[in-house]
């Protein structure tokens, strides 16, 4: 009978000794307060429904819990059924359009975590967008299809949205560096300054919808003058979506962006710059230039992430509100940047759950009587939580002080037992105890 406690609790010891070893590993910790944050948000949203839902006459528990349903599994929505009730299965529609609403939120988010990791806050990610937009769409429609083939014409749109973002982020990079003016303010600076040159750009051009009538506020689609991104074989896989070769292609810049920040001397090199500016000088390593390639790295992204936007080919660019409101794909960026703790792989998988949650909050719309803006609540909860990601790492890894308490024992002549005998290890408390 003491033999089998004493396996139970070898057993449980063991067990308990393995979980602290899994939740000490960085990486566990960090996907885990990951999950707890989109968890704690998604339970928000509903609390959130349940009690709009059950407090309004129109609304009832019944639409609470369609709405409850939809938050957290309204990818696969297929509509209502005959007798009105909600269905759900494979949706191709709903899985293309999250595809394609991803790769704009997986580039931000890779522009905000390669600041992050060389210790920038890039909330200039919005005014890079509106860079970017502004050289792809000018590159695209400007270049007659006559002069070179669609193809040379999209590359060329590509590149110029990812330069005109580098630009664009070098500002506030080089203003970090040479005069230590803080890089958020100048990312505010420069965001509203690209806002209003943008509007007035396109102001200037003949690049106006006038074939459509009422859409002359809206600039043409890159499929005008037949340039859009190749479908790469999804819109067999995804039929009637939006979905193009962009998502690869984005997936593709996460894997080459996480060989770079791990692999190279680059890499390394803007790593130890964010870690201890002023240590990696003392290295020899040039901060300054580090930190305007690290923001014109970032604002690549940025500028990237608008290109594959709009050289989808069925999108148009309302030009006339530009100066008026940023870009949200800039400002979610930041949330996919948190989630994925600044790694490149995992902006992946965060970009589209925020994706998802978008096509979430439009089924939201269309499908009840709620709004999409719900889920505009679960993200900032999460983005909320993200900013706590440390201390929920800390408390997952349970770390606390230590203490070995070591009792001085008395001279070995003072010490007599019960038996008489010599005295024992146990009765001169030298073993030690935690």
């Amino acid at each position: 009978m003491k033999d089998w406690g004493y396996n139970i609790g070898s057993s449980f010891s063991r067990v308990g000794g393995g979980l602290r070893s899994f939740l000490s590993k960085e990486g566990t910790r960090s996907v885990l307060a990951t999950v707890i944050s989109i968890l704690a948000g998604l339970i928000a949203g509903a609390v959130l429904m349940l009690i709009v839902g059950l407090s309004s006459e129109n609304l009832g528990g019944k639409s609470a819990w369609e709405g409850i349903r939809i938050i957290f599994g309204g990818l696969f929505s297929t509509g209502r059924d005959a007798e009105g009730a909600l269905s759900f299965g494979f949706n191709s529609v709903n899985m293309g359009d999250m595809l394609f609403r991803a790769t704009p939120l997986i580039l931000c988010g890779l522009s905000v975590a390669v600041a992050f990791k060389t210790g920038l806050f890039n909330i200039g990610a919005s005014g890079q967008y509106l860079a970017g937009t502004t050289a792809t769409l000018f590159i695209a429609l400007s270049i007659p299809q006559t002069a070179m083939p669609t193809w040379i014409i999209w590359l060329l749109a590509f590149m110029g949205g990812m330069l005109a973002g580098a630009l664009w982020g070098a500002i506030p990079g080089m203003l970090k560096a040479f005069l230590n003016i803080n890089e958020v303010l100048a990312c505010i600076m420069t965001n509203w300054i690209a806002a209003t040159l943008t509007t007035w750009v396109f102001d200037m051009s003949n690049l106006k919808n006038v074939t459509e009538g009422t859409k002359s506020a809206y600039i043409y689609k890159t499929s005008f003058n037949g340039v859009q991104t190749p479908k790469m074989g999804l819109d067999k896989l995804f039929p009637d979506s939006q979905v193009n070769g962009g998502i690869i292609i984005a997936i593709v810049i996460a894997v080459i962006v996480y060989i770079v920040l791990t692999k190279t001397t680059f890499g390394f090199e803007l790593r130890a710059c964010g870690a201890n500016r002023h240590a990696a000088h003392y290295a020899g390593m040039k901060d300054r230039r580090n930190i305007v390639l690290s923001m014109a790295f970032a604002g690549a992204l940025a500028g990237a992430a608008a290109s594959l936007y709009w050289l989808s080919g069925n999108t148009e660019f309302y030009w006339t509100g530009a100066y008026q409101s940023l870009p949200s794909e800039g400002f979610n960026g930041i949330a996919v940047a948190l989630l994925g703790a600044s790694n490149p792989i995992a902006t992946i998988f965060t970009g589209i759950f925020m994706s998802t949650l978008s096509i979430s909050g439009l089924q939201l719309r269309n499908l009840t009587a709620f709004n999409e803006y719900i889920t505009d609540v679960i993200i900032a909860v999460i983005v909320y939580l993200s900013a706590f990601s440390l201390l929920i790492k800390s408390l997952l890894g349970g770390k606390h002080r230590r203490i070995r308490v070591v009792d001085t024992p008395p001279p070995a002549e003072a010490v007599v037992n019960d038996s008489g005998s010599k005295p024992t290890e146990a009765t001169t408390g030298k073993g030690d105890e935690e």
